[in-house]
């Protein structure tokens, strides 16, 4: 029986994608880099069908996950034509993460392709000297193995010397190739703009404290008042993640951290203007700043921090206005065209949640809350963010700069719409 000419690619995630991270950003963490999946598999499927000059079967996609669950970007591939993801573990070590698996998957696939003669031409886009006896075996079946490795960042091989050794063809997939689907964070790629500074954490920061806070943090409270003028007179982020982490120092230690609502349940103050101010956001001299997700700390009128107000508590959940038809719709888009990027995450749930609004008016009544939003919709936000895998393995909470970013496109949503409804511009 001869082959069927046609060709498969496999690529194994964790090679193609940290080398991608090493090549862009310097280091091969997959978390400084964003990939637009949809360009890549396109750009996979064009080089290896004008490279075998076979029409193209299938890509197999072999990742590693926590537990084997599909993670957000698992779920998009996974639907997209000519695309099957086979998934391995994902374990930490010694704080590290390594995949598990995920070669013993590469290697059983590409032995039953070459066995089965589903194919003539099988593309490998690896790294691992593990799969050589794959490969071997691939070759003993007729096969042509075609050895694709990413450029390295050295201008050295990153890839088994045995591999490349037996491959039949070998290519390069150099920086012009990778960047038509993958970005680097820091240099402007395809993701939600960088953290600005965070004017409500100065202005709360920068509030008179209370005597016995005073007394407990001393000279450190000082020294994080100058930060955060400095935050206020040139816009710096780096002085803004200095002010945050390091203007009040825990009573007794000397260690210096970001205060707690509990700690801060006292303090009052100006918001930071200026540079640092969101251009449609800038709150009213003296206002009280609330620290956005605390579901204990919340201040009525009157200084009661009990409960939750009316004017909240009337506000419905995005949960409470979706119907199961909705659900499932809301599901698919997920799937298919929300990218993860925290940013974007905070605008599609505020925008769901305003189209299905039965009153306009709650638009209005959220968008005077500022900065703080009400903790049930908070906890919604978040509970919706940990879908597409922003949660920090180390203790499955959401990495504080996401969470940021996360409100922050809430919040950018809310106001284009409060805008165009005609809020009266806050001064």
């Amino acid at each position: 029986m001869e082959h069927v000419d046609r060709c498969v690619v496999l690529v194994d995630a964790g090679y193609l994608l940290g080398a991608a991270a090493s090549l862009l950003a310097g280091e091969p963490a997959r978390s400084r880099i964003t990939v637009d999946h949809a360009a890549l598999i396109h750009g996979l499927r064009e080089r290896a069908e004008a490279d075998t000059e076979r029409p193209l079967l299938r890509i197999y996609w072999f990742d590693g996950a926590p537990d084997r669950v599909p993670q957000p970007e698992h779920r998009r591939l996974r639907v997209m034509p000519r695309v099957t993801v086979r998934l391995g573990a994902l374990t930490r070590s010694d704080g590290r993460w390594a995949q598990k698996g995920v070669d013993a998957a590469m290697h059983a696939e590409l032995t039953e392709l070459a066995r089965n003669r589903a194919c003539s031409d099988i593309v490998l886009v690896t790294g691992d000297g593990d799969l050589l006896p794959g490969l071997m075996s691939a070759k003993e079946h007729g096969v042509a193995v075609h050895l694709w490795a990413v450029q390295a960042a050295d201008g050295d091989y990153n890839q088994s010397e045995d591999l490349v050794a037996e491959a039949d063809e070998r290519r390069v997939l150099d920086r012009t190739w990778i960047t038509q689907a993958v970005r680097a964070k820091d240099l402007g790629g395809v993701c939600a703009p960088p953290p600005a500074p965070r004017p409500e954490i100065a202005a709360i920061l920068s509030a008179p404290l209370p005597e016995a806070a005073l007394a407990a943090a001393g000279g450190a409270v000082d020294d994080g008042r100058a930060q955060v003028a400095e935050v206020v007179r040139n816009g710096s982020s780096a002085a803004a993640d200095r002010a945050v982490n390091g203007a009040v120092a825990e009573p007794g230690t000397g260690v210096k951290g970001v205060p707690t609502p509990k700690d801060l349940a006292g303090l009052r103050g100006p918001v930071a203007s200026g540079p640092t101010a969101p251009a449609d956001r800038t709150t009213q001299t003296g206002a009280t700043l609330r620290w956005s997700s605390d579901k204990g700390w919340i201040e009525r009128p009157g200084g009661s921090t009990l409960g939750e107000p009316p004017e909240t508590a009337s506000l419905p959940t995005l949960a409470q206005l979706t119907s199961a038809e909705q659900r499932w719709a809301d599901r698919e888009e997920d799937i298919t065209t929300v990218g993860g990027d925290p940013y974007e995450v905070g605008q599609v749930f505020a925008r769901r949640w305003m189209e299905r609004l039965p009153d306009p008016a709650h638009v209005q009544k959220l968008s005077s809350m500022y900065p703080r939003i009400p903790h049930r919709i908070d906890g919604e936000l978040l509970r919706y963010a940990a879908r597409f895998g922003l949660l920090a393995h180390k203790d499955d909470q959401i990495d504080e700069h996401d969470r940021y970013a996360i409100r922050a496109g809430f919040w950018r949503e809310i106001d284009v719409r409060a805008a165009a409804e005609g809020a009266p511009a806050r001064e």
